[in-house]
């Protein structure tokens, strides 16, 4: 059995979905943090909930009783995607990230530590790569100056996780998600937040002057690589999930705009604390080891992000 947490969010709903479709026994937890609506946590359960072989529990991954039902069930594979999201707003609430990610987290090796799990599998960022300005980022650089309260959380994180791997002889494969785009995205992420203006004939905030860059990788690619993973336990290893393509801020909205076939009014701010200039994935060890292999392009993308967005919204 896979225990998944944050099963209701982005990323964790489109896990369960593909583990549902492959034969999976799956248990998902999720606390439906207020960060943003209930209402769409639970469309995206309504998805798979149903499914016999899925069983969901809402609680909290820093309550004692998450650790007891860890130790009770003793799922197999344990994949960690609950967190408190995004930079600027680790910014304003610093406190409340630390207690999610870094509690949160501690509270599922304790209870681990005691059972022979046999692959822990973690969802670290891009964003602990700081403001390296070697690129690619690969996961042998250095990644000790994060620029956000987010991203020190994260690298908090690995840190933990690897330190109970050397005591504990846990099974753990880390994976730094690099900028994640798809349907059912969340509402403040920046892909989203563009169409939604662009549709509703609102200006596009950017900040910055569009030269700053993302490596945005498919929702699709990342669970694939997750997926690998699962199915490869490591002894303890990290991973970058990227598509190795980056497309600056201007380049996004002028494809944007192609797409959606609305003219665009952009709107500039000044670059915003906590914010990198480029992120730029080398997956050629997610290549080796996962056999990961990014199949779609940001072009192709967007038009399946749009259509969504015109099917759920328009």
């Amino acid at each position: 059995m896979i225990l998944v947490t944050g099963c209701a969010g982005f990323i964790g709903s489109h896990l369960c979905e593909r583990l549902l479709k492959e034969g999976f026994q799956v248990t998902g937890i999720d606390n439906f943090d207020p960060f943003y609506s209930r209402d769409i946590k639970n469309k995206n359960l309504s998805i798979f909930n149903s499914d016999k072989s899925f069983q969901f529990i809402e609680i909290d991954i820093r309550s004692a009783e998450f650790r007891d039902l860890l130790l009770d069930i003793k799922p197999e594979v344990v994949v960690h995607l609950a967190a408190m999201a995004g930079v600027r707003p680790s910014i304003d609430d610093p406190r409340k990230y630390l207690d999610v990610n870094v509690h949160g987290t501690l509270n599922i090796l304790e209870a681990i530590k005691s059972y022979s799990i046999e692959n822990f599998v973690f969802a670290s960022s891009s964003s602990v790569y700081g403001g390296n300005v070697k690129i690619p980022y690969s996961e042998e650089d250095r990644v000790d100056n994060p620029v956000s309260p987010y991203a020190a959380t994260k690298k908090m994180c690995e840190l933990m996780i690897y330190n109970y791997h050397h005591l504990y002889s846990i099974p753990s494969s880390l994976h730094r998600f690099f900028t994640v785009y798809g349907p059912r995205q969340r509402p403040e992420m920046a892909i989203h937040k563009f169409v939604r203006a662009i549709y509703n004939h609102e200006p596009v905030p950017l900040f910055g002057d569009g030269s700053s860059s993302r490596d945005y990788t498919f929702i699709s690619d990342i669970v694939d690589g997750l997926i690998s993973s699962i199915q490869k336990p490591q002894s303890y290893e990290i991973f970058n999930l990227g598509n190795s393509y980056t497309i600056t801020l201007s380049g996004l909205i002028d494809l944007l705009e192609k797409v959606t076939g609305v003219p665009v009014k952009r709107e500039y701010y000044p670059f915003q604390p906590g914010d990198v200039m480029k992120t730029w994935s080398d997956i050629s060890k997610s290549k080796k080891m996962l056999s990961y292999d990014p199949q779609v392009p940001i072009e192709k993308g967007i038009e399946k992000f749009v259509q969504w967005y015109r099917d759920e919204f328009l």
